[in-house]
């Protein structure tokens, strides 16, 4: 059975305030996912030791991956990745809508890629949105739009993920929902999986979405002194199913 992890990895900084990237494949190691997707990697940035994060956590876990920077400053990146042990191919990257005029706010993005399941391709789209509601509105429109979940080619088995900036109250959370079932009231989980802060989870923001060809079977966030120390959120674990045809 299919399993996703999706994780905001705060850039392999800890709540201890310590870098350390081992411990984030550590925490996904430990289960075993066979898609990973993540969000706040660092790429060839000073402040993180000039590391490629994407390409050094696919390593330690033997996977494939692909990485979007959402932004780039001259050689340093940040950004989201996809990575796997299956067979792949990458669809599309690109920027997501901002508003201008806002201090501080950060350039946002989403990664598409195609996973292949014994035949079947499975369509990832991993995405991590902005802090202004206004601004995750305008995201959340074009996720739902002609370029992404709506794209020609986003046909058959998909799944949305990601870090949302968003609890299930928002509109950006119900223009998403509107879409795609929400895993876990796919599965009416009481009370629902929290993932923020690591510490102590209070706070539904770490979304996964599915296409009525996936089948929920089970979520979960680890909460292992590791996990609860690695980053500021845990990750959600989501196992599904790929209906037949």
């Amino acid at each position: 059975m299919p399993r996703l992890l999706t994780y905001n990895v705060h850039r392999c900084v800890g709540v201890d305030r310590k870098l350390d990237l081992a411990r984030i494949v550590g925490v996904i190691a430990e289960h075993e996912p066979d898609i990973v997707c993540l969000q706040e990697l660092d790429v060839g940035r000073a402040r993180t030791g000039y590391v490629d994060q994407a390409q050094a956590i696919a390593d330690g876990l033997a996977m494939t991956f692909h990485f979007h920077a959402a932004m780039r400053v001259e050689a340093e990146q940040y950004g989201d990745a996809v990575l796997t042990l299956r067979p792949e191919r990458l669809v599309k990257s690109g920027p997501l809508p901002s508003i201008r005029g806002v201090p501080g706010l950060e350039p946002r993005g989403a990664i598409w890629a195609a996973i292949d399941f014994d035949g079947v391709e499975l369509n990832v789209i991993n995405t991590h949105l902005g802090l202004v509601p206004r601004e995750q509105r305008l995201q959340a429109a074009a996720l739902v739009g002609s370029d992404w979940l709506g794209h020609p080619d986003c046909v058959g088995p998909t799944l949305l993920t990601g870090d949302f900036n968003a609890t299930s109250v928002t509109r950006p959370y119900q223009t998403l929902a509107r879409r795609l079932a929400d895993c876990q009231r796919s599965l009416g989980l009481k009370p629902s999986v929290k993932t923020f802060p690591s510490s102590f989870p209070a706070i539904r923001i770490d979304h996964c979405f599915t296409s009525p060809e996936l089948r929920v079977t089970a979520v979960k966030a680890p909460f292992s002194p590791l996990a609860r120390m690695a980053s500021d959120h845990l990750p959600l674990i989501v196992d599904f199913e790929i209906r037949a045809p």
